[in-house]
Order: C-alpha cells, then sequence, then structure tokens
C-alpha cells in the first residue's frame, strides 16, 4: 500500500483559499470548483443496454442481437469495438447463427490481441486522463471464454478439428496469465521511475486459475467424438486436477456424469447437453481518497461486482421419459472475479501513479499562490483548477461485455441411437420453475458427439 487511504464516496473538503489584497476569496474559489466538477461529470442517461437486456432474458436472442446492433451508436465507440464483437457474437451464438457469432469473435480475439500491444501514444494518455482513453483490449476471462463459444460455433457447424484449436488456444492463454503480468509490472515500474512517482512492487497475489474444467470436459468429448479415446482420458483426468487446484473457484465437486463419457455401452448412443445461466459480473466504481498535503487524490477503481442468478438447478427431460441432471461444472463468475485481480492490483498501482501526478500539479500551483502574494488569487484559481481536473478526469473504466454467462453445467444419458425431443427446465432454490427450453426432433446417433446447448441468462 502506498498511502493512507480513506475509501468511499465521499472525501475530506477542498483545499482552503483565503482572500488576499482583494483577490478572489473562498466563497468564489469554492464557487469555481463546484462548476469545473459539473463540467467532468456525465449527466446520467437511460442504460442502453436494457431494450436488449429484456429480449435476452426472454431468451429472445435473435431480437437481442438485431437491438444492440440498433442500440450500437448509442453503447460503444470507435475505441469499443472489441466490446461489440463480444457482445453480438456471444447473442449471436445464443441464436445459433453460428457462422457470424465465430466471424465476430474471431475479430474481437485479433483486436484484444492488437490493443494489448497498445501504441506509445495511447498509452501517454492514459496517463493524462484515465484508462477510458485507451482501446479497450478485453478482461482476460473474456479473452479465455470466447474460445469456448468459438470452439462450439465449430462443433455445430461440424468442425471438429477447429473447435480442438479453440480448445487448445483457451489452455494456452490461461497458463500464460502469470508470464502476462509479469510484463505489464515490469512496464509500469518503469513508468513510475519516470513520472518520479513510487514504483509500485509486484502484486505478490498469482492467479490461482491455472486450467478449466469446462476446457477440459469439452477437449474431453471432442476428442471422444474424433475417435481419439487417449486424448479423451487425458482431459477427463486433468478436468479433476485443476478442480483440485483450484478450490476457491471449484467449490463444487466434479460432474459425476463426467466418469461416464467414455463408457458407452455397445450400441448405445449418448446425448450430452450443456446448460449456461446467468450473466457474468459487470464493473461499478469504487473511489479511494489519499491525502497529499492540504489537498487529496482521487482513485477511482473499477470492481466486478456479481449478477446474481436465482437458477440452481438444470434438468433434462426426455419425451420418452427419461431423465437426467445437469450438474454444476464451472462457476464461471468465480473465475471473473479471481482472474481480476491481478488486473485490478495493475490499476490500482497505474492510478496512483496517474493521480500522483494530477495531485502534485495542483499542490504546485496552490504553494505558489501562498509564496506569491501579488499572484495568489490566480495561483489559487488555477490550483482549484487542477484538483476540478484530477477530481472529474479521474473515472474508473467500467467497460465489460454484457452477455458471457455466470455458470456452466454438464450432463449426459446413454440412449438407443435415433431422434429425441426433450425439454430442459430451469429451477430456483425453491424448486420452482424459472423457465423451460424445448429441443424438437435432435438426432442421436452411435459413435458420435451428440452435444446440445441450453441457456438462460436470467
Amino acid at each position: 500500500m502506498f498511502f493512507p487511504l480513506f475509501t468511499g464516496n465521499g472525501g475530506p473538503p477542498g483545499p482552503a483559499v483565503f482572500n488576499r489584497r482583494g483577490k478572489p476569496g473562498a466563497a468564489a474559489a469554492s464557487g469555481l470548483f463546484a462548476l469545473l466538477c459539473v463540467l467532468f461529470v456525465s449527466c446520467a442517461t437511460v442504460d442502453p443496454y436494457v431494450p436488449v437486456d429484456q429480449l435476452v432474458e426472454n431468451e429472445n436472442f435473435a431480437g437481442g442481437a438485431a437491438a444492440l446492433e440498433s442500440e450500437s451508436k448509442s453503447i460503444y465507440r470507435a475505441k469499443d469495438r472489441v466490446l461489440y464483437c463480444l457482445d453480438k457474437g456471444m447473442l449471436n451464438h445464443y441464436a445459433k447463427d453460428w457462422g457470424a457469432s465465430s466471424s465476430l469473435l474471431q475479430e474481437g480475439e485479433k483486436a484484444i490481441e492488437a490493443n494489448y500491444a497498445v501504441s506509445i501514444h495511447q498509452e501517454f494518455e492514459t496517463f493524462l486522463l484515465n484508462d477510458r482513453s485507451r482501446e479497450y483490449d478485453g478482461e482476460d476471462y473474456e479473452d479465455i471464454y470466447l474460445n469456448v463459444f468459438n470452439a462450439l460455433n465449430y462443433y455445430h457447424r461440424g468442425s471438429m478439428d477447429e473447435a480442438l484449436v479453440e480448445i487448445r488456444r483457451m489452455n494456452n492463454k490461461i497458463k500464460n496469465l502469470s508470464v502476462k503480468y509479469g510484463v505489464i509490472n515490469t512496464r509500469l515500474q518503469q513508468a513510475a521511475l519516470g513520472n518520479n512517482t513510487q514504483v509500485p512492487a509486484n502484486p505478490d497475489s498469482p492467479v490461482k486459475f491455472n486450467d478449466s474444467a469446462l476446457a477440459r470436459y469439452m477437449g474431453m468429448l471432442f476428442y471422444r467424438g474424433a475417435g481419439m479415446y487417449d486424448d479423451a482420458r487425458i482431459d477427463q483426468r486433468q478436468l479433476k486436477v485443476a478442480m483440485a487446484d483450484a478450490p476457491s473457484i471449484y467449490y463444487n465437486k466434479a460432474p459425476a456424469s463426467a466418469d461416464a463419457e467414455l463408457a458407452i455401452p455397445q450400441g448405445m448412443a449418448r446425448l450430452n447437453v450443456l446448460g449456461f445461466t446467468g450473466r457474468a459480473p459487470i464493473k461499478t466504481e469504487e473511489v479511494i481518497r489519499v491525502p497529499l498535503g492540504v489537498n487529496w487524490i482521487k482513485i477511482a477503481l473499477p470492481v466486478m461486482t456479481p449478477r446474481p442468478s436465482a437458477i440452481v438447478s438444470v434438468e433434462a427431460a426426455l419425451d420418452s421419459g427419461e431423465k437426467f441432471t445437469l450438474e454444476l461444472l464451472e462457476d464461471i463468475s468465480a473465475v471473473v472475479s479471481e482472474t481480476f485481480i491481478q488486473r485490478k492490483n495493475v490499476i490500482y498501482a497505474k492510478s496512483i501513479i496517474r493521480a500522483s501526478v494530477k495531485g502534485t500539479a495542483a499542490a504546485v500551483f496552490t504553494a505558489l499562490g501562498e509564496s506569491d502574494s501579488d499572484n495568489a488569487g490566480i495561483f489559487a484559481l488555477l490550483g482549484i483548477a487542477g484538483q476540478a481536473f484530477a477530481e472529474g478526469s479521474e473515472k474508473a473504466d467500467l467497460r465489460v461485455s454484457h452477455y458471457f454467462p455466470g455458470k456452466a453445467y454438464v450432463g449426459g444419458i446413454n440412449v438407443k441411437p435415433g431422434t429425441y425431443s426433450f425439454t430442459v427446465t430451469f429451477r430456483d432454490a425453491n424448486n420452482q420453475v424459472i423457465a423451460t427450453q424445448r429441443h424438437e426432433g435432435v438426432t442421436v446417433n452411435a459413435g458420435r458427439l451428440n452435444l446440445t446447448e441450453a441457456v438462460c441468462l436470467r
């Protein structure tokens, strides 16, 4: 920690301004301070996601994608192309427009890679204003999970090899998280030295997410579908290892159904259902005030805020009478929170550097006013203006995708080859039905992967 902290949305009053030789006094200065603050505060507006969310919550994903497109100019800036690709790509996936979804998610992934290597000009802007001045380069979980849904896009289009490539890409990204933040922290320390501010230490809280049970589960299914049983068995074992290595994320037991995935009786076929529920967290702002002489500096940090879902159980019931429960495999919201820890440490260190530069400039003007009585009023106003600029321009970057799910459930059942219709039911803790989804005429073949998705983002 770099300074004593005052947390909350409030803060100590601004610097006192004294009337000298007829120069602007406290009342005028306070009025100017208030006016300058107002200039930097955005007016409250209606959430442009609302019409999209209403359609999504009713499982009208195609309508949601169309609404998102019509609202895109009010939701996204030119620097938010990654967000647009992720949001619309996910809605297209849920709407079963696999080709459009794949194109958008691939474009988003390429943009994330390009934006990560930001230009010197953009990096400089973030130290003057805030992180919203740069191209959005995605949260780690967004970059990781887009490969899950692109793998599913490829599977539904009959491209098993490409689906497996996506799963491998996801696993590689997870393994490289520690390396990524080592590079970022080195750059931050260099920036601190260049600005003559305190050098942040490397965070001692490494990401406790080194493997994904969901990726391993899908790898197991895809390898089985491709007839690669040795590889499927490896992923079956690694699924349990991944869960054991991250108990804070995998508080649930390994799905019992996973043990049956590679033991399908001769002449039988297996129907698998992936269930996605809820929505991943969004960002809210946390304000921290740090004393700096008679002034203070404001630090605005993004905080991942969960979006609770009432869904706690998912069941599939075939019209022929068989039923099976989908078991929780991966709490994606927990992964989001864990992978954000390192990034938040980086944001905090960077914000300290940026806020110190802004706050020091305001303090210099205040000090000059105290030492130069002839121009005290002018310097006082400049000091207040600097403080107001620091206050108004320091805003948390709250950009984040809106339509990744919060949890992933899995299940399967052995049946005779044939065509089946079934209903997936989503229930709350009181066993009350929240939603149902029908799946008509699903062909289930022996010796192949027969995978269906059920989605309820409530």
